[in-house]
């Protein structure tokens, strides 16, 4: 079970880089002008690293709980999904977005535990 959960935790960890990218892509690709194309591709990933760092990371300084942590990491995953759907990256959007889903019900059925922390 713990190779099942560290497995979920690194595809986890991918999800969220890919959401980086995602959102980068959005944004270098919806832009008209190279400044707005460079400013977005730039802006939205930032927010989405500091959204992340402050509300789902397990060391958040505003913790949200195990099921926050999952809500709103599922959230932050279907926003790139919708970026890359609405790219017409439909199979990479329907991939990613069903990877999402899988890994953020199995984020609140085995609760992670913070490294250090005593096995529950």
């Amino acid at each position: 079970m713990d190779v099942l959960r560290a497995g979920n935790l690194a595809l986890r960890f991918l999800l969220e880089l890919f959401a980086l990218a995602a959102t980068a892509y959005w944004g270098a690709t919806t832009a008209t002008g190279r400044i707005s194309q460079i400013g977005l591709a730039l802006t939205l990933p930032s927010l989405v690293a500091i959204l992340w760092a402050l509300f789902i990371s397990p060391k958040a300084p505003i913790p949200t709980g195990p099921f926050g942590r999952a809500f709103l990491g599922l959230i932050v995953f279907l926003v790139a999904t919708a970026a890359l759907w609405s790219r017409d990256r439909t199979g990479l959007a329907m991939l990613y977005g069903s990877l999402a889903v899988i890994s953020s019900v199995l984020i609140l059925i085995w609760p992670q535990q913070t490294p250090g922390a005593p096995a529950r």
